[in-house]
């Protein structure tokens, strides 16, 4: 367990019978790095689908949290083009890429984890920042999840573990969330809400669109059951809640979702949104963040 005060520990015990552990999928490896000396002072963690999208919060981090890069030099991705994941390192926040759906941000959460325990790091954070589907709420708003749940609207992630189903409840940080949603502003110009998010297991007929390659219902189908998502407090739709739920609460490390709706779902399926706008959107739950990152600092 992960008591307040103490370094980050993983529950698997051959990683302590390693000689050097390699985290592959982010370039860096026990013997090859000095990691507490590089990441032992991170404190929060955030991750998202995209590169660009890390790559924009390490800036504006770095900006909301006065941390000066000198002229001539630049943010760069810790990766160097040899990790799967951009990695940028801002002061004590380090962000971090996961790709898109639970297979990749799974192999990404493993190696953090272990890349936190190896560095020594104390009291850490860690938010998923992303985009999603949202149910009957205005395009643009942001939610905080309050509940993660499966396809089957169970608070459960199920991974298939030496051939058996293994269900692990997948539980988030509910003071985070109440937190997070103290941080919003009369002037933000964006609508942020708390709610249950479904976690699907793909972008299509997972999330009950009609526009895929296939698809085996109707428009009545779809409507009867976004509206049965509705009724059960669903708010969102995305493709990442319920396991980094599952595998932040395995490893007792607060963990937070929130995410911009680029669209109502009952209005349609498709993204369909000008690029300016996209950039500002996805920069809604960045700021969100942010501004409690900086009243943990004793910022504001």
């Amino acid at each position: 367990m992960n008591s307040k005060g103490s370094y980050i520990s993983i529950p698997n015990p051959h990683i302590a019978e390693m000689e050097e552990d390699v985290l592959y999928h982010v370039a860096l490896g026990t013997k090859s790095h000095d990691l507490p000396a590089m990441f032992g002072d991170v404190k929060f963690v955030c991750i998202g689908g995209s590169a660009s999208r890390m790559h924009q919060l390490a800036q504006y981090m770095a900006q909301e949290l006065g941390i000066n890069i000198p002229a001539g030099m630049a943010l760069t991705n810790m990766g160097k083009g040899k990790a799967r994941y951009a990695m940028y390192k801002t002061g004590p926040v380090l962000a971090v890429s996961h790709g898109m759906g639970v297979p990749s941000m799974s192999i990404l959460l493993h190696e953090l984890f272990k890349l936190l325990h190896h560095a020594r790091c104390i009291d850490v954070t860690i938010f998923r920042i992303g985009t999603s589907g949202g149910i009957a709420l205005p395009a643009g708003s942001v939610v905080v999840t309050e509940e993660a749940l499966s396809p089957l609207l169970e608070p459960i992630f199920e991974q298939v573990v030496l051939g058996k189903v293994v269900r692990r409840p997948a539980k988030l940080d509910q003071k985070l969330v109440a937190d997070l949603l103290a941080c919003h502003k009369a002037d933000d110009g964006f609508q942020l809400t708390s709610g249950r998010t479904m976690c699907t297991h793909d972008f299509y007929e997972g999330q009950a669109r009609l526009d895929g390659a296939f698809c085996e219902y109707t428009q009545e189908d779809k409507t009867q059951y976004l509206q049965m998502l509705h009724e059960h407090c669903v708010r969102n739709i995305e493709m990442e809640a319920s396991a980094f739920a599952a595998m932040c609460h395995q490893v007792n490390i607060p963990g937070a979702v929130v995410c911009v709706t680029l669209l109502d779902r009952l209005q349609g399926d498709q993204v369909d949104i000008q690029p300016e706008e996209y950039q500002e959107w996805q920069q809604r739950p960045i700021k969100i963040v942010t501004r409690l990152i900086r009243k943990k600092l004793g910022l504001e």
